[in-house]
């Protein structure tokens, strides 16, 4: 298994590996990718302000750098996410491996919080991660629960859902509080159709799990959120990640933690 980020990005890079993330560099911290025409830019960055729960913001490229400096120097985001998807008018029209043929001078990256970040806190307090145990990728929800707007930008939130026992969800609560940089404590418990989801087991983006007798579907704010709003607001071109496919920085998970 590799042993670093850096390690990782190269075999992102390289095409040595094309699954998502998860699981992968514990303790280093995962981010959701947006990139826009700088025209864009402003609207979607009062848009994660409006909505930190969902959309909280670790870095910011200068307009035409594809080199997040602040988290992951030297690192491309062009080529260092196993998956991208690129929407026009709002639809999704294709994924990729790399974006280098899409790329602009005028292009703003966005790399925002992810759930993934808290997997390793979870795990050693004895807490299971189903997807991880079924090596699939996390179950995702729209829900009726409605962003804020900021100028052109509007949506759903969406959320990453884990099931488990209620006292594990208590305990959960507890942990992933401590990391509100990284979507923090969840924002549901319990039935899904209170937040719109009629079919637990067809979730809108990622793969369904197993949900045992005696447990509850956990949710949290979840970084797919952004696609959410770009299929309701319909700039004329967004690149976002995979969902489940992040970008792996070089900064410790233990600097999202609050005591």
């Amino acid at each position: 298994m590799y042993q670093s980020p850096k390690e990782i990005r190269s075999a992102i890079r390289t095409g040595e590996w094309t699954k998502p993330t998860t699981g992968l560099a514990p303790r280093f911290t995962q981010a959701n990718l947006v990139i826009m025409p700088k025209k864009y830019a402003y609207d979607f960055l009062l848009f994660c302000v409006r909505n930190p729960k969902s959309c909280p913001l670790i870095e910011v490229t200068d307009a035409g750098s594809a080199e997040p400096g602040k988290t992951a120097p030297e690192a491309d985001l062009r080529t260092d996410l196993p998956k991208y998807r690129i929407y026009h008018d709002g639809v999704l029209t294709e994924e990729t491996t790399e974006i280098a043929t899409y790329w602009q001078e005028d292009f703003v990256s966005f790399l925002i919080g992810c759930s993934f970040t808290f997997e390793k806190p979870l795990l050693e307090n004895g807490i299971p991660i189903r997807y991880i145990e079924q090596e699939r990728n996390v179950s995702m929800y729209s829900t009726n629960i409605a962003c804020d707007a900021a100028g052109i930008f509007s949506g759903p939130m969406v959320v990453s859902m884990r099931p488990m026992k209620p006292s594990e969800a208590i305990r959960a609560t507890q942990i992933t509080s401590r990391f509100p940089s990284v979507h923090g404590a969840p924002v549901h418990i319990g039935d899904p159709a209170a937040i719109g989801i009629d079919d637990i087991d067809k979730p809108d983006f990622g793969d369904a799990v197993t949900i045992h007798e005696g447990e509850v579907p956990v949710f949290w704010a979840c970084g797919v959120t952004p696609q959410a709003a770009v299929m309701a607001s319909k700039p004329e071109l967004v690149i976002t990640h995979a969902p489940g496919h992040m970008f792996i920085t070089d900064v410790k998970d233990d600097t999202h933690a609050v005591i």
